[in-house]
């Protein structure tokens, strides 16, 4: 990457720590870190360095929830309320309640909107809520009851929300607490290990990256949102490379997991009539060829995940600073466009 003048860019940029990982041809074919977990600390960004993965945590949600799908346990145009059971979707007088299923949140069309306000970082005296106390309104994570603000289906509106009935629905169907099926059903089978759902201060590991403002200042702790789905992810780009891969496999009938070919397409297929929108990851045509995307942007951290499944294709990038842009003007979306320029004619 030194020909794309990387560490000029970040040292313009006031970008402490960068990590990055290539997939070519379905596998994992370069990796590259620079600069430091913490500003100023000369301890060094290593493969093993967690970031925060912000809202990427939504694709891992996607994916373990087709798994679930594969295996029965959960139906993606079932009505939800079918089984919850300590929050129900509350009836409405105009919207239908029996209208939310699961490819509608994770397609972001489930009808529900985030308060202004809402889903902050974690906060000691705040604790972590579960995810029932959550939607009922009782935490200040959101201080309104989850109620639906539009038919369902019929808006696409990008909804942390979603995910944290997402989150209820799964750990309610299968018994069991959202970071333990995440690790023994996806993170260990794709030898994902270094990635893990934090939601407190004590679930950090040692040596993770810490987050910086935008003129290159380190946060105060570290942050951390307690609603895993949503964003609680802390990972590597290696590791969510993996987790690509998979999908990609999975296309294919290759996968790890056991997804099937027909489960994996439900993924990558446009969502009630919102082109861009697949369950947990969202689409474009790049001259003529599928781009998958997922990203990432909270206090403190930015990243970015782009693949192209008909070529097996792939780019990962993390960085631990809030640039105060879109990625796609950030430093990550210019190594992006760099590394597709190349590629372009492969």
């Amino acid at each position: 990457m030194d020909r794309w003048n990387v560490g000029e860019r970040m040292r313009k940029d006031r970008i402490p720590g960068l990590s990055i990982a290539f997939i070519e041809d379905g596998r994992i074919v370069s990796r590259e870190c620079r600069g430091e977990r913490t500003a100023g600390s000369g301890e060094p960004v290593g493969e093993s360095t967690m970031f925060n993965a912000c809202s990427i945590s939504k694709f891992a949600a996607g994916m373990l929830a087709l798994l679930l799908v594969e295996e029965r346990v959960l139906h993606l145009d079932q009505a939800v309320n079918q089984q919850l059971l300590s929050w129900r979707v509350p009836d409405h007088p105009e919207f239908d309640s029996g209208d939310v299923t699961l490819r509608r949140l994770l397609g972001h069309q489930g009808g529900f909107a985030d308060p202004d306000g809402s889903f902050g970082t974690y906060g000691k005296t705040l604790g972590t809520p579960s995810m029932a106390e959550l939607l009922k309104g009782l935490t200040p994570y959101r201080q309104q009851p989850a109620a639906l603000a539009a038919k369902p289906g019929s808006r696409f509106i990008y909804s942390d929300t979603g995910f944290c009935i997402l989150q209820l629905l799964i750990e309610e169907a299968t018994g069991e607490a959202w970071d333990k099926l995440m690790r023994t059903k996806i993170f260990e089978p794709l030898q994902m290990a270094n990635s893990r759902f934090v939601t407190n201060a004590s679930e950090i590991r040692n040596g993770s990256a810490a987050g910086h403002n935008k003129r290159g200042i380190r946060l105060e702790g570290y942050p951390i949102y307690p609603f895993a789905a949503a964003a609680g992810l802390w990972s590597t780009p290696t590791d969510l490379a993996l987790l690509m891969d998979e999908l990609m496999f999975s296309l294919q009938g290759k996968g790890k997991l056991g997804i099937s070919a027909e489960t994996a397409r439900e993924m990558i297929k446009p969502q009630g009539g919102f082109k861009w929108a697949g369950l947990g990851v969202f689409m474009e045509d790049s001259n003529g060829e599928l781009e998958l995307s997922s990203l990432g942007w909270g206090e403190g951290f930015q990243c970015m995940m782009t693949a192209y499944p008909g070529k097996g294709r792939g780019a990962v990038l993390m960085m631990n600073a809030d640039p105060g842009v879109h990625q796609t003007d950030s430093l990550l979306g210019y190594i992006a466009n760099m590394w597709q320029q190349e590629n372009s004619g492969a």
